[in-house]
């Protein structure tokens, strides 16, 4: 008997969709046992791989971990274990940027199991009882925030996601060169715009990752739940019974005329260079990740796929409520962070900041300023 440790997230969509997969996956192998743990989301973001490369042999990663696991030597490279037909495929089939996110020095080291970016999601309930119509413009929903119809996910790191987006929207991409995510001037107008819908929000935003706002949304009758522009998106919230209240999702809305792009985010089944059984290992991976799996099991299980055909699939979008189709734009049109190793101490070390500024503690041109010197602090890795 093989027995195989995985690590992922404490969510249906991040945990329950990967058990069954491993419950499926042990009937088809009966060789091979597969036991699941969970961290929580904030743990996902900052967990230690070393330590879970040293316990687990399948580790549930986001992409910007990547650079720095490969420099550790804690991953093992799909390219010597999986078919190129099958690498080719996953390539072609990505939701956006979401494979060639985990694709560091020329070598895939994680596949695209889940896919995920800020998108808009509503209650169509609310907006009907209210007269409510959907917002096109940024202007729209600061209008519509001003009448107490609005919620945001305005968590520390999801603050510092958002300022990506408004920096893009502005006309600086970010992350194109050495000097700044985006110069002084635009990251503060970005940080500003945020700052602008916070202080229209409910300050329990401020509080509230992704998870916990759709929770609170799909549970209260509270006309503030009718509508939030941008938080990472949850297709468990647009699917009947899952919870009091039904999600709809939809794309972001314009500014200055275009329409807004956010920061990809999703999830990555990645193989420890530590594992024991490898070929075990690999071989679930890319059965989960297959895309009769990815329509099939994992979604029915309350998974979020990774692989374009589920996104696109009647079925899967009959069964949430058309969030797949509706949301796919708005992933392929996302942001990516840089895949560099020091990439995530700039970004643990920014977030506060940005926060910090969203909550009217210091003002924007001040936090542009520390963010930017903090990103000039670890060029040294970022651009080596």
């Amino acid at each position: 008997m093989i027995t195989l440790k995985g690590i992922a997230w404490n969510h249906t969509r991040g945990f329950v969709s990967l058990v069954a997969c491993a419950q499926r996956f042990e009937e088809l192998h009966p060789g091979v046992t597969i036991v699941w743990e969970k961290r929580s989301l904030q743990a996902f973001a900052d967990a230690s791989l070393a330590d879970l490369a040293a316990a687990y042999d399948l580790i549930i990663m986001d992409h910007p971990h990547t650079a720095l696991a490969v420099t550790e030597g804690l991953l093992l490279p799909y390219e010597d274990w999986a078919p190129a037909g099958y690498l080719a495929d996953q390539a072609a089939n990505s939701v956006g940027g979401s494979h060639e996110s985990y694709n560091f020095q020329g070598k895939q080291w994680t596949l695209a199991s889940d896919a995920a970016t800020p998108i808009s999601t509503y209650r169509p309930d609310l907006l009907e009882k209210h007269g409510l119509s959907l917002p096109d413009t940024w202007d729209d929903v600061l209008d519509l925030a001003k009448r107490g119809f609005v919620t945001v996910s305005a968590f520390p790191i999801d603050m510092l996601m958002h300022g990506y987006t408004f920096c893009a929207a502005l006309g600086h991409v970010p992350f194109q060169d050495e000097t700044g995510i985006a110069p002084d001037e635009i990251l503060a107008a970005a940080l500003a715009e945020l700052r602008k819908l916070a202080e229209l929000c409910d300050p329990a935003c401020l509080d509230r990752n992704p998870i916990r706002t759709a929770e609170w949304m799909s549970q209260t009758s509270d006309p503030r739940a009718a509508y939030c522009p941008f938080a990472y998106g949850y297709s468990n919230y647009s699917r009947p019974r899952y919870a009091p209240f039904l999600l709809k999702a939809g794309g972001l809305v314009t500014f200055h005329g275009k329409r807004l792009r956010s920061t990809l985010g999703g999830a990555g089944i990645a193989v420890s260079s530590e594992t024991k059984h490898p070929r075990a290992s690999m071989d679930f991976a890319l059965f989960t990740t297959s895309p009769e799996t990815q329509k099939g099991v994992y979604f029915q299980s309350g998974g979020q796929p990774g692989h374009r055909a589920a996104w696109t699939d009647d079925a899967v979008n009959d069964a949430s409520n058309d969030f797949f189709r509706n949301t796919l734009q708005t992933l392929d049109e996302s942001l990516l962070r840089p895949q560099s190793p020091g990439y995530m101490d700039f970004q643990d070390a920014a977030t506060p900041v940005a926060h910090a500024c969203v909550k009217g503690d210091i003002t924007p041109a001040n936090a542009a300023v520390e963010i930017n010197r903090l990103y000039r602090n670890h060029l040294t890795v970022i651009y080596s």
